[in-house]
C-alpha cells in the first residue's frame, strides 16, 4: 500500500490542510500507518500534480496562506480501484486502511479481501499447530536450542491466532452492519 491510499482515505473522511492531515494521522490512521509531516507534504504535492487531490488556497491574517486538500474525482477513482484490488501480501496496516475506507468504495470487495486473509491466516495457524504437535510433543521438557525453537513457533502461533480472531471480529461486525442496513 502506498501512503497515497491512506491519505485518500483520510481526506475522503474530511478535507484538510497538510498540517491538519498530519495531526489526524497522529491520532487515527497513524496508529497503524506512520508517516512524517515531510512524507505527507511530499506525497500531497505528488497527488496534486497527478490530479488526485484539489487544493483550495485560503488566505490567513498574519500567516502564510493555507492549502486545503480535497479528494478529486481521479482520486476517488483511484481509491475505489485500490479498495477493490486484492492485496496478496497485505499486512494488518493495509487491511486496517482498507477497512477504514470501505464506505468510499465497495464494502463487499473489502469484506471478501478480509475473508481471504482470514482464511490464509487460519491455514498458516493450522500448519504451525501441526508442526508444534509433531516436533514438540512435550514442550515442558525442552531445554536450550529446542526450547528456543519452540518459543519462536509459539510466537508465530500467537500472531496467527490474533490475526484470525481480529479478522473474524471484523467479518462478524460487517455482517451485522449489512443486516442492519437492509
Amino acid at each position: 500500500m502506498a501512503l497515497e491510499h491512506a491519505i485518500l482515505v483520510s481526506l475522503s473522511e474530511r478535507s484538510g490542510s497538510g498540517y491538519e492531515l498530519a495531526r489526524r494521522f497522529e491520532k487515527s490512521i497513524g496508529l497503524f500507518w506512520s508517516a512524517s509531516h515531510q512524507q505527507i507534504y511530499r506525497v500531497l504535492k505528488r497527488m496534486e500534480e497527478a490530479g488526485q487531490v484539489a487544493v483550495d488556497v485560503v488566505a490567513q491574517d498574519g500567516r502564510p496562506d493555507k492549502k486545503v486538500y480535497t479528494v478529486s474525482e481521479p482520486g476517488r477513482v483511484e481509491l475505489r480501484r485500490w479498495l477493490a484490488e486484492p492485496s496478496p501480501s497485505a499486512g494488518p496496516q493495509e487491511l486496517a486502511v482498507k477497512l477504514r475506507g470501505a464506505s468510499f468504495g465497495d464494502p463487499e470487495a473489502v469484506a471478501a479481501e478480509i475473508t481471504r486473509h482470514r482464511d490464509a491466516h487460519a491455514e498458516r495457524l493450522e500448519l504451525y499447530r501441526q508442526i508444534e504437535k509433531r516436533d514438540f510433543p512435550a514442550p515442558d521438557r525442552l531445554r536450550g536450542r529446542p526450547l528456543h525453537q519452540y518459543l519462536v513457533l509459539r510466537g508465530g502461533i500467537r500472531v496467527e491466532e490474533g490475526q484470525v480472531e481480529w479478522l473474524e471480529e471484523i467479518l462478524t461486525a460487517l455482517q451485522a452492519d449489512e443486516k442492519e442496513s437492509h
